[in-house]
């Protein structure tokens, strides 16, 4: 990449595919960014650049080419193999790492417990410009979208009166569709994401809760 072409990206901030990082800090810190980057649309990671936009370069390309090689492939299940490229960027050396969409989603980020020892999985995404924890909605879209099943959608009365409903209030959540057709919550969301697989709903992401919309 030429050091112009990483300025402007410098330049355009932090997004939803945009992530910046004065330096790697930890594996398991970088591997959460990264597996909510795959899980989302991929994206970018700089290293070397603070959320500013400040360029102070790295110190050692070998430390940092490293450390992102340990968190996708010992932190992130399942691994990722990223694009890097080290760009001199008025006379600084910065990481620009290259995160392709997940074609195996969701990638989890491995947590042990401190105490137990055991190893427990969570999956993120970017919404914005924060990596936040998929919801349980997000997380099953996620894996059936790539299981490679194929997909049986039946319209009955509980669809119908979904569609009623979103045509005159816009926005519904899986919590208050359970409700509406008197339903548990698990079957309600298992509902919701067929329609979106199918193409017939929209699932969107806020900082509290999910919710869906028609197409």
């Amino acid at each position: 990449m030429r050091p112009k072409k990483l300025l402007e990206l410098v330049a355009e901030g932090e997004s939803s595919i945009m992530e910046f990082k004065r330096k790697s800090t930890t594996p398991f810190k970088l591997a959460k960014e990264i597996s909510a980057l795959a899980n989302t649309k991929g994206g970018m990671l700089i290293i070397g650049v603070d959320d500013d936009g400040t360029i102070y370069g790295i110190e050692s390309e070998k430390t940092e080419m490293e450390a992102v090689e340990r968190a996708c492939g010992f932190h992130i299940d399942p691994p990722i193999e990223p694009e890097m490229e080290v760009v001199n960027v008025k006379g600084k050396d910065v990481l620009f790492v290259m995160i392709l969409e997940g074609s195996h989603k969701p990638h989890k980020l491995m947590i042990e417990d401190p105490e137990t020892k055991q190893i427990h999985h969570r999956a993120y995404i970017r919404i914005g410009e924060q990596s936040v924890e998929a919801s349980r909605e997000m997380y099953r879209l996620m894996k059936n979208a790539t299981a490679g099943k194929p997909l049986k959608l039946s319209i009955g009365e509980n669809e119908r009166r979904l569609f009623e409903y979103l045509e005159k209030k816009e926005r519904i959540t899986v919590k208050d569709f359970s409700h509406l057709v008197n339903i548990s919550e698990r079957r309600a969301e298992r509902m919701m994401i067929k329609l979106v697989q199918a193409g017939v709903l929209h699932i969107h992401n806020d900082s509290t809760r999910d919710y869906f919309t028609l197409v």
